[in-house]
């Protein structure tokens, strides 16, 4: 199979330079503000975005430099696959992020709920829609019963 390549369409800013302290999830998130910078050839796809009070952000986790198939996750002790997991060390360094949309003010998008460190390159963004994006009957694995931690974890 061929390789794909990406170009960023975008960069996110936060408060975050360091993974230490950036929140595991956006749900640790909750209040942080930031922005995500929008390249120029990339506004015309802005519009119509006000109307949605969440988006999904893809991004490039581009301070993973390696990726292990199985690893222990912040809310566990026992080893997991990563693609049972949302570690940042995986065969392609893909992030996603639901954050919620303050306002537009041209390529700039003000967020806030933010987990992603300051300089992370944008990919894609989509509108949260949850009759798109939730299903009705739900299960979590591995997490269930150690959820209840997620507020308190921070890298």
């Amino acid at each position: 199979m061929n390789e794909i390549h990406y170009r960023p369409i975008g960069i996110i800013h936060s408060p975050f330079t360091e993974p230490q302290g950036t929140p595991i999830q956006p749900a640790s998130g909750r209040g942080v503000k930031g922005t995500v910078e929008l390249f120029p050839a990339y506004v015309g796809g802005l519009l119509d975005i006000e109307g949605f009070s969440h988006l999904i952000l893809l991004y490039h986790f581009h301070r993973s430099t390696s990726f292990s198939l199985r690893a222990c996750p912040y809310l566990d002790d026992t080893p997991h696959g990563v693609f049972a997991i949302r570690s940042p060390r995986r065969p392609n360094p893909i992030g996603l992020s639901v954050v919620r949309l303050v306002s537009v003010d041209d390529n700039i998008l003000h967020v806030q709920d933010l987990d992603i460190i300051d300089g992370t390159p944008l990919l894609d963004i989509k509108p949260f829609v949850p009759a798109f994006d939730a299903a009705d009957e739900i299960r979590i694995g591995w997490l269930e019963g150690r959820i209840k931690h997620l507020s308190r974890k921070t890298a």
